[in-house]
């Protein structure tokens, strides 16, 4: 107790310092007096009975100072002292103060503003969702396949059904759908979901309600939709009596029942949601068909919230359990089928998956990029120390210890840091959404939506950054700068004789830290850039300069005979267009979300491992379709408009499918069995991408649309002819043919391949940003270290000028010594990006981690950086006079 009291005795006196200072030098003064008149009763003069009072007191501002060591929390004392005089010396140079507040800011703001992304799109993505921390996604598995796929239905209510460790399981499956209002028609991203989605999330509408138990089941049984704040605000103008009016999605009249909260854009990393059906209706918006009672069609993509106390190892555990008994149960299609809880950041159906690595790569680079800009004020302090000395040398003189003064120093750096640190969250919070504004969706109603999130963690993440780099950068310099020989330093009128082989040393060893760190960055930046460029020019396996449109027949009401009738006539029509090459039908186009059909098959004379379901993915698909995007039949014969209900049933496989089934063998004529139907292989087809361009060859097959037609196919349209062009074209025809009808969204298949590759493309802008950053801050670096050698080497140019040296031979002196310092630079920083590429793997596409012309480019670049850096001192250095020079 008597230490708290002291202590909390002296936290108040510094609040009360002047007040407390003038009590104790009244009371002092007071003592004095008194001792004064005692002399003077004694019979001494007044001069002397001050001077003897004075004397037997004793020193009166040493009594002082031990008094206020008693009173006053001394460290806090000198530490807001230290922050008094260091705002002074730096609002002195404000030149200097301006660049090391930029450097940091850079710094730290990139910093603060890629974990401002991690936070909001990896670690806590959805805004208003309760418990995130016990929320993971559910991914299918295969045995002995790689990656992970969706999950059946039948199986979801099973895993929902027989878990004991889960407070719920929610399904969140992507759609695209076209929203009517009024006269005007756009596409919208929206969710098929479980009917207690917003319950299990615990987000509460902002109107009306979420959805009821007895909507989610039935077969388009209930054309209910939750709409977005954004959704309902933009489209319907804020009205308040919007629960209860209808509008068309995918043709189909549905009621809205609810609008969701302002923040909440549904669970879907990536896009902005502007609506939601119940699972009831997912027929409507998936061109597949009806999935909700077939136990082979994996489709499902949802998430899990773990009861409180219960950890992910715990619940794979009973989920693979469940998973084991509904193999046994259902070995036809569960065969080699499980289930994986993933981590949000792990998410395999979202953004999530895609953005993981590109945000790791950019977490490193601008970690990279800070220690650059530490590197940098170092050099700048350390430069500024010297201009200084001979304060440091008066101040040690006086009797201030080295300690002291390096806490001087560093109390100044922290207020730079900290003005840098406020101006680094300021960045951050402009940059939050930095990755939606850097590429838009290139499809007006689609909303891309990476937030980037600001909260305690990522300020309190940001402080740390602030105080770390504080370290870094100040403690060095501060210990330098109080290096100084004193007694050498007095005998030369304060000239200050300072250790400055050892200052060099460490100055170019901080620039070497800069180049070497900039290379790795630029070589990075060289991978990914072209890893990007083949890509993007790569071909996915088919012609993307392809038209993709379509009719919605399923909200006209049209059935199956019917829709059959007309998509023959149109089709028909389209090809007899000016300008038509080839146009087809399609149930699922390549490179969109909705995914194509998939299950177990069987391979006649195949005989599989004793664990192993064979499964495969396939697309129905018309007459044309491989003309028309341009995918090359290897052997066999492409689909004929022959091949319909009336002909045997037969199939396209991919060379991929064909080795792994038939390997040294001749397919054709051969038989696979999918759905309890045997078909004959016709075919092999090219491989060809279905996704992505960075997915791994996999087995695939097509069959014929005219087998098993569908009431909503897409349109396929080979055509030179832009899409405006082919849709005022293709409205004629439609009219001609159902006067109630109208086309939809018409696009070219580039946009959706470009749409899937949003990863990529983000990922080397990012590096391409940073690594910029980082180059101009190296620039900096080595323009400062080389003006600041030429400044202190006025004499040395000025001797070498006046014994003969000539512009020439100065500018070569200084311009090698600072091409000799990036060249050192360079190899070490080669070595590292030999190293650290490697862990870029992932991210590139035909393009090694060692790829010659991205190191040979990065070379170049800071050749000339460095170049251009060192040309300015070193043509300052040439034009000194030599005679000047030698006077001072």
């Amino acid at each position: 107790m008597p230490r708290l009291r002291a202590w909390f005795c002296r936290l108040f006196g510094l609040l009360l310092k002047s007040r407390r200072e003038s009590d104790m030098a009244e009371e002092m003064q007071h003592h004095v007096n008194l001792l004064i008149e005692r002399n003077i009763a004694t019979g001494m003069p007044a001069d002397e009975a001050r001077n003897a009072a004075l004397r037997e007191f004793g020193g009166v501002e040493q009594i002082k100072e031990t008094a206020r060591e008693q009173r006053v929390w001394r460290l806090a004392d000198e530490f807001l002292q230290d922050i008094r005089f260091g705002a002074r010396i730096l609002l002195r140079s404000p030149g200097f103060s301006i660049l090391v507040i930029l450097c940091l800011t850079l710094g730290i703001g990139t910093n603060a503003a890629v974990l401002s992304w991690v936070e909001g799109i990896l670690i806590r993505p959805y805004p208003l969702v309760a418990h995130q921390d016990r929320m993971f996604a559910l991914s299918g598995t295969t045995r002995g396949a790689p990656g992970g796929n969706g999950l059946s239905y039948p199986d979801f209510l099973d895993f929902e059904k027989n878990s004991t460790l889960f407070e719920s399981f929610i399904v969140d499956k992507i759609t695209g759908t076209s929203l009517s209002v009024g006269d005007r028609a756009e596409w919208a991203s929206g969710g098929i979901v479980t009917a207690n989605y917003f319950d299990a999330l615990g987000v509460k509408p902002f109107l009306g309600r979420g959805f009821r138990p007895e909507e989610g089941t039935g077969r388009n049984a209930h054309p209910v939709t939750v709409i977005s704040y954004r959704a309902w605000k933009d489209r319907y103008k804020s009205d308040p009596d919007i629960i209860g009016k209808t509008q068309y999605l995918n043709g189909i009249q549905h009621t809205i029942i609810g609008v969701a909260p302002e923040k909440f854009h549904g669970t879907f990393i990536g896009y902005a949601f502007t609506l939601w059906v119940p699972i009831s209706m997912q027929e409507t918006f998936d061109p597949t068909g009806y999935k909700l009672e077939d136990r082979g069609a994996r489709w499902i993509e949802g998430y899990a919230f773990l009861k409180p106390g219960v950890t992910r190892q715990q619940a794979q555990a009973e989920l693979f359990a469940i998973a084991q008994r509904l193999e046994n149960e259902y070995p036809q299609t569960n065969r080699g089928h499980g289930i994986e809880l993933l981590p949000l950041w792990k998410t395999p159906f979202n953004g999530a998956g895609g953005m993981s690595s590109t945000l790791a790569i950019s977490l490193a680079v601008v970690f990279f990029v800070l220690l650059i800009a530490c590197a940098n004020v170092s050099n700048l302090l350390l430069a500024r120390s010297l201009l200084r000395r001979h304060e440091m040398t008066m101040r040690l003189a006086l009797g201030a210890g080295r300690r002291r003064l390096i806490k001087q120093l560093f109390t100044e750096a922290l207020i730079l840091s900290l003005i840098a640190t406020v101006g680094g969250i300021a960045v951050a919070y402009w940059c939050r959404n930095a990755l939606v504004l850097a590429f838009p969706s290139p499809t007006p109603g689609i909303i891309i939506d990476y937030p980037g999130q600001i909260d305690w963690r990522v300020l309190v993440l940001s402080a740390a950054i602030c105080v770390g780099s504080t370290m870094v950068f100040a403690l060095m310099p501060a210990i330098q700068a109080s290096h100084v020989d004193l007694s050498g330093a007095l005998k030369s009128d304060g000239g200050g004789v300072v250790a400055g082989s050892s200052r060099s040393r460490l100055r170019s060893a901080l620039v070497l830290v800069q180049v070497s760190l900039s290379f790795v960055l630029l070589a990075g930046t060289g991978l990914l850039l072209q890893s990007l460029n083949r890509m993007q020019s790569a071909s996915p396996g088919f012609s993307t300069d392809v038209i993709t449109t379509n009719v919605n027949l399923l909200s006209a009401g049209y059935k199956l005979d019917r829709a059959k009738i007309f998509h023959t006539e149109l089709l028909d029509r389209v090809r007899a267009l000016p300008g038509v090459e080839s146009a087809t039908l399609t149930r699922v186009m390549p490179f969109s979300y909705n995914v194509p059909s998939s299950g177990p098959i069987e391979i006649d004379g195949y005989q599989p491992a004793p664990n192993e379901q064979p499964t495969a993915d396939y697309v129905e698909v018309a007459e044309d379709y491989f003309a028309t995007l341009g995918i090359p039949i290897v052997s066999g014969r492409a689909f004929a408009r022959t091949d319909d209900e009336n002909a045997p049933p037969i199939a396209i496989i991919n060379e991929t499918m064909a080795a792994k089934y038939w390997p040294g063998k001749n397919p054709l004529g051969q038989r696979l069995k999918v759905k309890d139907r045997w078909l004959e292989v016709i075919g092999v087809a090219k491989n060809a991408n279905y996704e992505t361009k960075l997915e791994p060859p996999r087995s695939f097959f097509y069959v014929p649309l005219r087998q098993n037609f569908g009431v909503q196919n897409t349109f396929l349209i080979r055509t030179r002819e832009t899409p405006g062009a082919i849709m005022n074209a293709l409205a004629r025809e439609v009219h001609a043919l159902d006067a109630n009808l109208a086309p939809g969204f018409a696009d070219r298949l580039q946009a959706q391949v470009e749409r899937r590759g949003y990863g990529q493309r983000l990922a080397a802008t990012l590096v391409a940003i940073f690594g910029g950053m980082a180059l101009f801050l190296a620039a900096i670096g080595l323009y400062a270290v080389m003006s600041y050698a030429v400044s202190q080497s006025t004499r040395e140019l000025g001797l070498r000028m006046a014994l003969g040296a000539g512009t020439e031979d100065l500018m070569r002196l200084v311009l090698s010594r600072g091409l000799l310092l990036t060249a050192s630079g360079v190899a070490i920083g080669a070595v590292a990006a030999v190293m650290l590429t490697r862990l870029m793997g992932n991210m590139l596409y035909k393009v090694s981690p060692r790829d010659p012309l991205a190191f040979g480019l990065a070379f170049l670049v800071m050749a000339i950086v460095a170049f251009i850096a060192c040309f300015m001192p070193a043509w300052r250095a040439a034009r000194i006079d030599p005679v000047q020079a030698l006077r001072t």
